[in-house]
């Protein structure tokens, strides 16, 4: 869930009132996606290949409707010639159909959260400094599937604990439902709201082909029977047959070898991703029902609507959330305590909270105090910050600065230009004790 917080007078790190009402969802998108027309397609970052496969279809399919298709409309009855014409561009414009529905859907992305869940057992107590403890959440949960027990893991750049069959795509750094891979020749990930498109995109290409591939060969053999002669001959008077008989049998390989592993998936309930990481074969799958049930599951069950409407306006937040609890992210080794503070709301490096490294607060003649800022002037101005660091091997999201950080940094800097003959020690608040994680 995304939210705008309303602009405060003399806040020049805000927006209009205006302007925040008509942002939306899918312009403050933390994924790495690509929208178009205002949201109503969402692509991945590498939807330029998009591009690349649109031609590697629609350019050996227009070659042979001029040199083969048009050709031997000639050679067979009035009816069955025009077929040949009109059954490659009728099956080529249901090909690029499903190519574009695979790719310019939501394939099933969860959410992000706000802040991290709930510790389990915190029961809203405080320590003797009357400060909430700082639990760790663990890092992996277990659950039962089936009555087979299942591990599910927590996502530190989503702060969730992604379901079953639930995987972060690093390409488009999204948790996706159901992940199976991400395709680089569509331009997404391949996950529950649109596999069932994919696998029927490179099947019917897979019989593109193979139609192709058959008539080029039909056409060779009525020059061999018109003319009586070598089929070397033939072939030698018919050159745009040999390059498409070559193109397709090298890509039905591809497509038809990609349809058949993925016919096995599915009759197994498998993805992608757990064939090649868990191997199923090895142990039990909790999710095989029978490959009747599997392949009514993939074809017969209703596509759940998606869980995000990226054209829908960000709410506006009322006010600064009061959060007092939290969980620290698995990955950190320690809690980040460090806010640096100039004349504008700016972050310093992004792992300097965990070197807890001093810092300066700089406005006229203030001298030095101390950077760690653990609350606000006023009590209702109390935040809870989660930091976190990426995943150990992968780029994880973005470091931008929260609204809540830069509004209160904002406000910080307004009563220090208030109160400008201030010393130092008025603004000084104590360093918190370094937690022990």
């Amino acid at each position: 869930m995304y939210v705008v917080h309303p602009p405060k007078q003399g806040d020049p790190l805000s927006g209009s009132t205006s302007a925040a009402n008509d942002v939306r969802i899918y312009q403050i998108w933390k994924g790495s996606n690509r929208f178009l027309l205002q949201g109503r397609f969402i692509f991945g970052p590498d939807v330029r290949s998009l591009v690349l496969t649109i031609f590697l279809i629609v350019a050996p399919v227009t070659v042979f409707c001029i040199y083969v298709a048009r050709k031997l409309m000639n050679d067979f009855s009035h009816n069955l010639g025009i077929s040949i014409m009109v059954v490659p561009v009728v099956f080529t414009v249901y090909v690029l159909f499903l190519l574009l529905s695979t790719s310019g859907r939501d394939p099933g992305i969860i959410p992000r959260n706000l802040h991290p869940p709930e510790p389990e057992g915190y029961d809203g107590t405080v320590d003797s400094t009357g400060k909430t403890p700082q639990l760790r959440l663990p890092r992996v949960k277990e659950i039962e599937v089936n009555g087979i027990p299942v591990k599910i893991k927590y996502c530190d750049t989503c702060m969730l604990y992604r379901p079953p069959r639930c995987s972060h795509c690093s390409i488009c750094n999204n948790c996706v439902e159901r992940f199976d891979h991400h395709c680089p020749w569509v331009g997404q990930c391949i996950g529950l709201r649109n596999y069932r498109f994919f696998f029927m995109f490179v099947s019917s290409t897979t019989l593109l082909c193979i139609y192709v591939f058959s008539f080029c060969w039909i056409y060779i053999w009525k020059i061999m029977d018109s003319e009586n002669t070598s089929l070397w001959k033939a072939m030698i008077k018919t050159p745009a047959s040999i390059v498409l008989i070559l193109y397709t049998f090298i890509s039905v390989w591809f497509v038809g070898g990609l349809t058949a592993f993925h016919l096995y998936l599915i009759s197994t309930n498998q993805t992608t991703y757990e064939n090649f990481r868990y191997r199923y074969d090895r142990r039990a799958n909790p999710y095989n029902k029978g490959v009747m049930q599997n392949f009514k599951e993939i074809f017969s069950c209703s596509i759940p609507p998606s869980k995000n409407n990226f054209r829908a306006k960000v709410p506006v937040d009322p006010g600064l959330p009061d959060r007092t609890t939290g969980g620290v992210s698995p990955n950190m080794e320690k809690a980040v305590e460090d806010i640096e503070i100039g004349r504008k709301g700016v972050w310093g490096d992004a792992e300097v909270g965990l070197d807890h490294r001093e810092g300066q607060l700089k406005d006229g003649g203030l001298s030095e105090v101390s950077p760690d800022i653990r609350t606000t002037v006023g009590e209702e101005d109390r935040i809870g910050i989660h930091t976190r660091r990426p995943s150990r091997g992968r780029k994880s999201g973005s470091w931008e600065m929260s609204p809540e950080v830069l509004s209160l940094a904002s406000r910080l800097g307004q009563e220090n230009r208030t109160d400008g003959s201030c010393s130092s020690s008025g603004l000084t608040t104590p360093r918190p004790t370094e937690p022990k994680l």
